[in-house]
């Protein structure tokens, strides 16, 4: 921990009398007084080897002393024989003050090298050690309220959620219209919601609209390893949002600190939840305190959290719909420069939250830059959609059979994707995935479709070449879970309770069935790998082209 104010002042004001001391020891006149008698001897015997003379003083050095005499007391003709120094009080005054701004300097410069080597913490941490005061520096930083500069007019898409906060910030303004009618808002709100949907956005958005002071603070912020420091920071938050009451205190991955207890140990956790249930719960009518928290894992919260009185009210934030994408997508794109139609972005980007949206709007435009090109063109979107949903990777090098077969495996793929109009729109030779794996319901046929898409490859493969490539084994491990949770979990075998080789069974069906569906779709096959190995990537609408010759 750094010095105290008053241990610094005492630390300046000691290092400032050394110094004086210091130089009052090299500087003070230290010549011996003499007499006028003893001054004619040193003469006469011809030992004084210089003569200082000043307006009070006259200094005689010899080779062993330094002696001084009253000017009054000698006359010129004394030192006729010697060459005489004129000498100026000032000058040691002048040295004097030099050498203290001088020694300052140096001492200054030397307290703050050791400040920054963290000398003077180590003092303070060992002196203070048996007060148990070995706190890290972030525990006693001041808790501050934070002005929030995000408007609901920065966030697109979410209309449903502003409805339900809008009573929040009506009330912040408002609060005697509530009070007189004998109504009071929820002390708590819980936003749920997927990573990445803007759920740390909203709350600053009702911060903002309600223009009242934003306490912000991470759950893990409190998980402390040293015992009751936790609950004190709770505490502190608490206090310090009611005194600038009203005030928004939001907590943003809440679940870090407010996991079900188990009942089994009353660790610093637990200490710390407990904190935070006393404090909600003590909130009186006219705090004028909200508690805003996110999580994206409701299940593992405590009761005692969402129990009425604490977080009453959840406001459930999901993936955007197309409607909702297209007016966040407007909202990245209105300061860049663009020709596409927004609609048709949205409709490539099914499943993406809010800020994968807004880096692939970011994505986009840096590869127009790149590309030295003027504008963002939905090209742009299709090369830049598959970085942002799966990463960039960089394709292997393959040799030519190794080539062949990574086409045949992927025009597989891309046919069976297109044939039942699963959401994708190109594919790229080094793509290993296709289309993305969401966890909306889905009917049986939509997930015997998708096995069907994940099977293709290998399909493929096995037709043409009687084997098939190791790189499968994503796609397998995928297609093996869906039929897995098809027959345990979802009840679509043939009975609810399954037999052992169910799973196996409908496995073997589906291979079947894709089979036979690339036999009669041979040609298309052709065509595909044909541009796949001309230029490595091809459209849905190009690949649903050839279908429809055939059908």
């Amino acid at each position: 921990m750094p010095l105290s104010k008053a241990n610094r002042i005492i630390l300046v004001v000691s290092a400032f009398l050394i110094i004086v001391l210091v130089l009052f020891a090299i500087l003070r006149d230290n010549a011996d007084a003499i007499t006028l008698h003893q001054a004619n001897a040193l003469l006469k015997n011809k030992e004084v080897k210089k003569v200082i003379v000043t307006k009070e003083y006259v200094y005689l050095k010899t080779d062993n002393a330094y002696y001084k005499i009253a000017s009054s007391q000698v006359t010129p003709k004394m030192f006729v024989d010697y060459k005489v120094v004129v000498g100026k009080e000032s000058n040691t005054i002048i040295i004097y003050i030099l050498c203290l701004v001088l020694l300052l300097g140096i001492g200054s410069l030397v307290f703050k090298f050791l400040q920054n080597r963290g000398f003077f913490r180590q003092v303070e941490y060992t002196n203070s050690s048996n007060k148990n005061s070995s706190v890290p520096l972030s525990m006693n930083t001041p808790i501050e309220a934070i002005k929030s500069n995000v408007s609901f007019d920065d966030i697109g898409g979410i209309s449903d959620v502003k409805i339900e906060l809008e009573e929040i910030i009506d009330f912040m303004k408002n609060p005697k219209r509530y009070k007189n009618f004998g109504a009071r808002m929820p002390r708590g709100v819980l936003l749920v919601g997927p990573p990445g949907v803007g759920k740390t956005m909203i709350a600053k958005a009702v911060a903002n609209a309600a223009d009242v002071p934003f306490y912000y603070q991470s759950g893990a912020s409190f998980v402390q390893i040293y015992v009751g420091m936790g609950a004190k920071r709770v505490h502190e938050l608490f206090a310090a949002a009611k005194k600038n009451a009203p005030s928004i205190i939001f907590i943003d991955e809440i679940d870090a600190v407010g996991k079900k207890r188990d009942g089994q140990r009353n660790d610093e956790r637990e200490a710390t939840l407990n904190q935070l249930l006393t404090e909600m719960d003590g909130f009186e009518g006219s705090s004028g305190v909200i508690v805003v928290a996110a999580t994206n894992k409701i299940d593992v919260l405590d009761p005692a959290l969402l129990r009425a009185g604490r977080f009453d009210r959840r406001v459930f934030v999901e993936l955007p719909t197309k409607r909702e994408r297209e007016a966040i997508l407007m909202k990245y794109l209105s300061k860049v420069p663009h020709e596409l139609d927004v609609s048709v972005v949205a409709n490539m980007t099914v499943g993406f939250n809010g800020a994968a949206l807004a880096t692939l709007v970011n994505e986009a435009a840096l590869l127009a830059l790149r590309q030295n090109d003027f504008h963002v063109t939905l090209d742009h979107f299709y090369q830049v959609k598959d970085k942002v949903m799966f990463g960039k990777k960089k394709l292997k090098m393959l040799n030519d059979k190794q080539k062949a077969y990574r086409i045949t495996y992927q025009a597989g793929k891309v046919i069976v994707a297109t044939y039942y109009d699963l959401s994708f729109e190109k594919l790229m030779l080094s793509n290993e995935k296709l289309t993305p794996a969401t966890d909306e319901p889905f009917i049986k046929q939509e997930l015997e479709a998708r096995v069907k898409m994940l099977i293709a490859g290998s399909v493929a493969c096995d037709m043409k070449y009687k084997e098939h490539a190791s790189s499968a084994k994503n796609d397998l491990d995928e297609a093996k879970e869906i039929t897995r949770k098809m027959v345990q979990e979802y009840g679509m075998g043939s009975a609810l309770i399954v037999a052992k080789e169910e799973q196996e069974l409908l496995l073997v069906r589906l291979y079947e069935e894709t089979t036979m569906l690339l036999e009669s779709l041979v040609e298309v096959m052709k065509s595909v790998e044909s541009i796949l190995q001309d230029r490595e990537s091809i459209t849905k609408e190009e690949v649903k082209k050839y279908i429809n010759e055939v059908f």
